[in-house]
């Protein structure tokens, strides 16, 4: 059973700081490509950072310089810095697993950024 499990969500005031996890099980996690989305309300889920199996990785343009995406193959977990928090980043965070046509989301983690 493939299982996503996204933890770090909270409140932070802008300019703070966090750290999500998304630890994977029930599928070859190193095989797959690994990404962060976000949806914030009424706005579409939009991607914020992936890293594909041997470690390369593409961020948004909201993301470059802030965030930074890494996994450790060995915990079959992916994570998400996040750094220099604003209030747009406010949304729920999910993790997403992808390989050709198999996709697979964590349930998602709340981030707000307010004062």
């Amino acid at each position: 059973q493939v299982q996503l499990v996204e933890s770090g969500g909270g409140l932070v005031q802008p300019g703070g700081s966090l750290r999500l996890s998304c630890a994977a099980s029930g599928f070859t996690f190193s095989i797959y490509t690994m990404s962060w989305y976000r949806q914030a309300p009424g706005k579409e889920r939009e991607l914020v950072a992936s890293i594909i199996s041997v470690g390369g990785t593409h961020y948004a343009d909201s993301a470059k310089g802030r965030f930074t995406i890494s996994r450790d193959n060995d915990k079959n977990t992916v994570y998400l810095q996040m750094n220099i928090l604003k209030p747009d980043d406010t949304a729920v965070y999910y993790c997403n697993a992808a390989r050709y046509v198999q996709s697979y989301w964590g349930q998602g983690t709340q981030v707000t950024v307010s004062a």
